[in-house]
């Protein structure tokens, strides 16, 4: 039989897990126990509690003398103290924080600045108390771009990326309300200033590797007057160029002063191989013109020397030296020239040969020649004793040696 089928209470075969018939309540009836009661469950509750916190335990029943939940007597006391501990904890679950090790916190107690402390574990006291954490090692950095007027009058668009961090983190946080927008409007200030004063070829070319050198350096002092807590660690100005409509136009411009760099090298370039070249050429020609100087000023001072002993020995013996100086230039004159004069001891004739003559004709007609062009000549008085008079110098030229 099922067990919820009716039958006898005392039945010991009733399956029935609540017990006999429809008995319902907290006592034994008929030897089972009937279902829970939640009503009693939530009196047995509330007195467990009251015990707990004090308050007079409830003797059972439904009296009129005792308290119901629900039965407008409002909430019990120990419900206060559990939502007051829960409070507690929340608090001090957020009053609790922990600071990194690049990290800062700025505490104000009544919007007042209190402190700053670093890394650790640190607590707090809202609502009185607000804190401000901020990383103030990470390097942030932003991007930004404008039309600028150049010195000379030109607009160009130039990109740019500002990369910063936090300095000082009081000032950041109370200084200045806003400090990134500040930061921005600073940088296009900065920039603006520094392009304004810079040709635009110098924009456009290698000229921005130097503006972002002022442009950082500019913008730090703007930040610093403000007391915005920020330190610019780079400006890097990226690739400038002229407004859209007129880019074909700078094109052309920017390869015309390409083109006259690339002609003002190569021309550097001819200048610095020719100009060594003609000052080696010119040092070279001085050089000659140096050592000819020198050789002719000493081959004059030996003339001037070899002068000078000659006039001492002249002035020893003139004849001697005068009979010597004579056969001495003779020498030096008949040496230098190819005609032979032939003279025979007792004979008056003098022979002249010309060397030179019969050196030009060829070896066949050599005999025939040289019988022609060899004449007879029988000169004059002063011709035949020229010999004599030569030979009689050399023989006193030898005696007085």
């Amino acid at each position: 039989m099922a067990w919820n089928e009716p039958g006898g209470g005392n039945n010991s075969n009733n399956q029935d897990p609540w017990g006999s018939g429809g008995n319902r309540g907290g006592g034994n009836r008929g030897g089972k126990q009937g279902p829970p009661d939640l009503d009693e469950a939530l009196r047995k509750l509330q007195d467990s509690l009251n015990g707990i916190f004090g308050n007079k335990k409830r003797s059972g029943g439904d009296g009129s003398g005792g308290r119901r939940i629900g039965g407008g007597q409002g909430i019990p006391k120990g419900l206060w103290v559990i939502g007051g501990l829960l409070i507690f904890v929340f608090w001090l679950f957020n009053a609790i924080y922990k600071v990194d090790e690049q990290e800062q916190a700025v505490v104000l107690r009544f919007g007042e600045y209190h402190r700053t402390v670093e890394s650790g574990l640190h607590i707090y006291f809202p609502p009185i108390e607000k804190k401000f954490q901020r990383n103030v090692t990470q390097v942030r950095s932003y991007r930004q771009q404008g039309q600028m007027l150049t010195e000379d009058e030109n607009i160009v668009e130039v990109p740019l990326a500002v990369q910063y961090r936090i300095s000082n983190l009081e000032d950041f946080i109370l200084k200045v309300e806003d400090p990134e927008t500040s930061l921005q409007h600073a940088t296009e200030s900065a920039l603006r200033h520094v392009v304004g004063s810079t040709p635009m070829h110098q924009v456009l070319t290698e000229g921005r590797e130097q503006m972002g050198v002022e442009t950082t350096e500019r913008l730090q002092r703007y930040l610093d007057a403000y007391q915005t807590g920020i330190t610019v660690v780079q400006v890097n100005i990226e690739s400038a160029q002229a407004p859209a409509e007129v880019q074909d136009a700078f094109d052309d411009v920017i390869r015309a002063r390409e083109d006259e760099v690339r002609e003002r090298n190569q021309a550097e370039s001819y200048a610095n191989g020719v100009i060594p070249e003609a000052r080696g050429q010119a040092q070279r020609l001085l050089e000659e013109a140096n050592g000819y100087r020198q050789a002719i000023v000493a081959r004059a001072d030996g003339e001037a020397e070899r002068f000078n002993l000659l006039v001492d020995q002249y002035q020893q013996a003139p004849e001697v030296m005068r009979e010597r100086m004579f056969i001495e230039t003779l020498q030096e004159v008949l040496s230098n020239t190819s005609k032979i004069m032939v003279s025979g001891e007792g004979n008056s004739n003098l022979l002249y040969l010309p060397i030179d003559k019969l050196m030009q004709q060829g070896g066949g007609s050599s005999s025939s020649s040289s019988s022609s062009a060899v004449p007879s000549a029988t000169g004059s008085d002063a011709n035949t004793r020229l010999p004599v008079q030569l030979q009689q110098r050399d023989l006193r030229t030898r005696e007085a040696r």
